[in-house]
């Protein structure tokens, strides 16, 4: 059924108002990322304890991803969005009391309940409001909003936290939290006039049903690998350049260079792949350029050549997350893209989990991370080798 032409310009209305939560769970996840060693001095406690802030997100992810993709199968995405986003912004306002570590403990858990129920509904909203031909495109501009939201939460942090204490940043993110959550209760409206009648399955038959595709399995090993590689190297990018001669404020700018690289190439990519009408050769490119710029970034030392890289590594390679999503949905169909969607998260959260662990060990006492590249680089192979072997298009000419 096509669209009237007042909801033409009101499903961007609904898109933006997710890519406002998106980006907010997204910062609220990393805002405490750069200031790890100002934390352990404010509390006493160990850097362990305060990474565990951080871990504790793909943890549940792993745990509430299939709990979350098939709520909203049934339940909506609108409810299930709202809810994830409500947990988000009351754990935010716990985090202003700042007076005990566990406060923060605390705040930081209720938070990462709520980031699953939020992400995994874009390829819902998607498939709801906009067409095939749109798409990677739409998922894309979603996977935007929480690139920036990243980009704001480690790029804010430190200067707030400078100028106006730490207890006052987290409430200005409480805010920012509370602003963006009543934007999406007022905006997110579902397409009800092109609501899918869903089959009430349980969750455990729901899973069954969709691991029976043969090609969802297969993209699920997919986002396993790549998002595992991601995982690693964001989190294990300044030990791996400080070698190099890079510093940890350096190592934090190629960071950044990523992240602003993937959101302008989350922006053209997938609207790209909708254009030619195919998924496949664009997720190939997003895997082979990554290929061709892991090893020299990790490994030169000239600064701005690896600015350069790090802004080409975002490029290339984090729009694939767009088009992963995307795929996930055409493999599924609209009625189980939830639980589809969260079982993507899943294995990506999964693999993330493993390599952040298994790289240091793969290291051992080498100052030079030489193998943990070398794991990054077997990565970046298999994954390849899955897109452009098994992997089949999953962009349907005919029911576009």
């Amino acid at each position: 059924m096509q669209q009237t032409a007042f909801n033409k310009p009101f499903r961007w209305a609904v898109l933006m108002a997710y890519f406002g939560v998106a980006a907010m769970c997204q910062m609220l996840w990393l805002n405490l990322a750069p200031l790890v060693s100002f934390l352990q001095t404010k509390y006493g406690v160990s850097e362990l304890a305060v990474s565990s802030l951080l871990l504790s997100f793909p943890l549940l992810y792993v745990l509430l991803s299939i709990h979350s993709g098939t709520m909203i199968d049934k339940k909506g995405y609108r409810y299930v969005i709202i809810l994830g986003s409500v947990i988000s912004c009351i754990f935010a306002c716990v985090r202003i009391f700042d007076g005990n570590f566990y406060m923060l403990v605390i705040g930081q858990t209720g938070i990462a309940i709520g980031q699953p129920y939020i992400i995994n509904g874009i390829s819902k909203l998607v498939s709801d409001w906009f067409n095939k031909e749109e798409g990677a495109m739409a998922t894309g501009i979603g996977t935007a909003g929480m690139l920036i939201g990243m980009a704001l939460g480690m790029g804010l942090t430190p200067a707030l936290n400078e100028s106006m204490g730490f207890s006052a940043t987290m409430t200005v993110f409480a805010g920012i939290s509370i602003a963006f959550t009543l934007i999406f209760i007022f905006l997110g409206k579902e397409n009800v006039r092109e609501k899918v009648e869903v089959v009430a399955l349980s969750a455990m038959k729901e899973i069954r049903s969709l691991l029976k595709s043969k090609n969802l399995v297969i993209l699920l090993g997919i986002t396993f690998f790549a998002l595992g590689f991601f995982n690693g190297l964001t989190t294990w990018l300044e030990p791996i350049l400080k070698p190099n001669g890079i510093n940890a404020e350096q190592a934090g700018l190629v960071g950044a260079y990523l992240i602003i690289g993937g959101i302008v190439g989350s922006l053209i990519i997938p609207a790209l792949s909708d254009k030619f009408k195919v998924r496949k050769p664009f997720l190939a490119l997003c895997c082979l350029a990554a290929l061709g710029v892991i090893y020299p970034m990790c490994t030169f030392t000239s600064l701005n050549t690896i600015y350069l890289l790090g802004g080409l590594m975002g490029f290339f390679f984090l729009p694939g997350y767009a088009l992963l999503m995307a795929m996930c949905e055409e493999i599924s169909g609209p009625e189980k893209a939830g639980a589809a969607t969260g079982l993507l998260m899943l294995a990506g959260n999964a693999g993330g989990v493993v390599m952040i662990v298994l790289m240091p060990v793969v290291n051992g006492e080498n100052t030079v991370w030489t193998n943990a590249i070398y794991l990054m680089l077997a990565l970046l192979i298999i994954t390849l080798a899955m897109v452009l072997g098994p992997l089949k298009e999953t962009f349907n000419k005919e029911k576009a």
